[in-house]
């Protein structure tokens, strides 16, 4: 409903106030005059306007927007019995000289004209400052929604900016870390290395700036990291990836590899031997994401694991917040993290 309400031009609505009010003022003339003065009602009609724009246009603006209350209702009603004095006694006859107006029929003849302060005047005027005052506060009500909603949306894309700032050159030092092994040992995979890990880096500065990636090309990011860290491996006959469902959604960038990294980090016993499980599955619009390894003696907790998976877990409650489930588990030797994700459209 509020959705709806926002996306009204305000054009639109002011034509809507206004037909309404013109309906008011004819069903007005004919049910007290019994006939409809032209003259009469353009000249009402074009006060009323007036009345109603320098209500909304400057009182309320300039007094009640600025917490001038008591200046404002003071002003309001000052104006309000002002302006209905000066129609009843000096405009309306005026207007009204080829009609008899000054005498109201009634079921008994006639009687007197109504006083310039006649109650129905007074409320009509009261009326027109009531709607102008509704539909401005309306109006900045949803403007400050707005303005609110933009600082926020702001304060998000700067704090993740920041997290991948961070995020980048943690992974690059891992990554360094992997090609240095393979270097100290003069292995043959070391050009190999080098070469993925320029491609790893393509990506993330130049693909990763963007709000939303093609999952696809996130999976083969991740594929290119676990080929790099294979290189260093004893024994990477343990490393398994399995990819399941159709991957044509988008999401955010760099958002799975911590939990990767961290499993490779800590998922190598003391003879080299690699156990890491990967399985990603996307069903209609979830992702679900696990990943286990074996725990070795060098384990941490995963509230104190490093900078790259905290990082990822401020940026799941930034960007997918209340439709995401993370969950750290360990059992039987095994550690897993597994995400359940709602992707975006």
């Amino acid at each position: 409903m509020k959705k709806s309400l926002r996306n009204i031009n305000p054009i639109v609505l002011h034509i809507l106030c206004w037909a309404i009010f013109i309906l008011i003022n004819v069903s007005a003339f004919y049910n007290r005059f019994l006939e409809f003065p032209e003259p009469l009602f353009y000249a009402k009609t074009i006060i009323d306007i007036s009345i109603f724009y320098l209500n909304f246009s400057v009182l309320v603006p300039k007094l009640l927007l600025n917490n001038k209350i008591l200046g404002y209702v003071f002003i309001s009603i000052v104006f309000i019995f002002l302006s209905v004095y000066l129609i009843n006694t000096y405009i309306q006859p005026v207007f009204t000289i080829n009609f008899e107006f000054h005498k109201v029929i009634d079921n008994d003849g006639f009687r007197p004209k109504r006083g310039p302060f006649n109650p129905m005047s007074i409320f009509a005027t009261m009326l027109l400052f009531a709607v102008g005052t509704s539909i401005r506060l309306v109006m900045e009500w949803y403007k400050n929604e707005e303005v609110k909603k933009e600082i926020e949306l702001q304060r998000v894309h700067t704090e993740i900016s920041f997290l991948k700032a961070q995020l980048n050159p943690h992974f690059l030092f891992n990554s360094l870390n992997s090609i240095y092994s393979l270097a100290n040992k003069k292995s043959d995979d070391t050009t190999e290395a080098i070469v993925t890990l320029a491609e790893l880096m393509r990506y993330m500065i130049y693909e990763t700036d963007k709000e939303l990636v093609p999952l696809q090309d996130e999976l083969n990011y991740i594929k290119n990291y676990i080929s790099l860290q294979n290189l260093r491996l004893k024994d990477s006959s343990g490393v398994r990836i399995n990819i399941y469902g159709k991957i044509e959604h988008k999401i955010e960038p760099l958002l799975l590899i911590s939990f990767i990294e961290n499993a490779f980090k800590y998922g190598t016993d003391y003879n080299g031997k690699t156990d890491i499980r990967i399985r990603i599955e996307v069903k209609d619009d979830s992702l679900d994401f696990e990943v286990s390894n074996y725990v070795s003696i060098h384990k941490k907790d995963h509230q104190n694991s490093g900078v790259g998976l905290k990082n990822v877990i401020n940026r799941l409650n930034l960007q997918y917040p209340k439709t995401h489930t993370l969950t750290f588990t360990e059992e039987d030797k095994q550690y897993k993290v597994r995400l359940l994700l709602k992707l975006k459209v």
